[in-house]
């Protein structure tokens, strides 16, 4: 039983950690390429999951509204980067978290006025709604299974956009020395306007992904943003392949630890101590890794030029 639930929650750990990889890949690239803090990140995770959950809801296809959320996310990405956030580039940093902040807190009241305060229920599409046996004794839900397999895809494209074309030669090359490429001469603006509008429908992808299995309601950016941070600091500011093991690790001890350490803490200490101490423990667990891997390799596991 025992070998059984180390599997299971492996796996949910696997799924979250996609997940994560698709928030932080934008994340990491942003701030490598651009040099630059976005905090409103999270809301395009936010307004991804809503056009996702309003275009399903409207048309009745899961389908439909996954893909056309992700389009008009990705558009308004586009949007808010050419006509608000190029005048952040110059500014230091405490400007881009003040100003992006404010994006974030506008963002919460603009989806309060527009779907009410009330969260969206999203359901997974009805040929994916059961359980799939994997083993003697194990069955898992064929939604989270679609989900890893997705973010898997999602992450190999990724790579070989990154790794194989002009394009992601350019991005490696600004997330590795940004200053040399801004010398070679290069299409800049372009750059900046493509990296951030597939960082927006990325964030899309898992919002959309995420709201049959979380809450669609306003807010709902700021926690996940945390973890985003928290992964590029473990994996390596700029680096692509330190965003998708940073998430993995990350998702992986979360959800390991969250399932564990209260079973743990129950046989050590007893059960009344465990349920006070044990979630405690367990939410901080990420960090304590954070913390730890920045006394050891300030620079991440996986930096952008190593």
């Amino acid at each position: 039983m025992t070998g059984l639930l180390v599997l299971e929650q492996s796996l949910n750990g696997l799924q979250f950690g996609l997940m994560l990889f698709l928030l932080a890949a934008g994340l990491t690239l942003v701030f490598g390429i651009m040099d630059m803090i976005n905090l409103a990140h999270g809301s395009l995770y936010m307004l991804g999951a809503y056009l996702v959950a309003s275009i399903t809801l409207a048309s009745g296809s899961f389908w439909l509204g996954l893909g056309a959320g992700v389009l008009v996310t990705a558009v308004l990405g586009v949007l808010l980067e050419v006509t608000v956030l190029r005048r952040f580039y110059a500014r230091d940093h405490l400007a881009q978290v003040l100003g992006t902040f404010a994006l974030l807190l506008m963002s919460n009241e603009a989806v309060r006025m527009i779907w009410g305060a009330q969260p969206i229920e999203l359901s997974a599409p009805p040929a994916l709604a059961g359980p799939v046996p994997l083993l003697p004794g194990l069955s898992y839900p064929a939604y989270r299974l679609f989900i890893i397999g997705v973010g898997l895809v999602v992450a190999l494209l990724l790579y070989l956009g990154v790794t194989r074309t002009r394009l992601g030669m350019q991005v490696r090359a600004g997330a590795a020395n940004r200053e040399m490429a801004l010398a070679m001469g290069g299409d800049v603006p372009r750059l900046f306007t493509v990296v951030f509008a597939l960082g927006a429908a990325l964030c899309a992808v898992a919002g959309g992904l995420l709201g049959p299995l979380l809450a669609v309601q306003a807010g709902m950016g700021e926690s996940i943003l945390i973890l985003a941070f928290v992964v590029i600091v473990i994996g390596g500011i700029g680096s692509i392949r330190g965003a998708f093991l940073g998430a993995l690790l990350v998702g992986v001890v979360d959800t390991a630890g969250r399932a564990l350490i209260p079973l743990l803490a129950e046989q050590l200490v007893g059960a009344e101590a465990a349920a006070s101490a044990a979630p405690a423990l367990a939410s901080i667990l990420i960090y304590l890794l954070m913390a730890a891997v920045l006394f050891f390799r300030p620079q991440g596991l996986f930096p952008a030029h190593g």
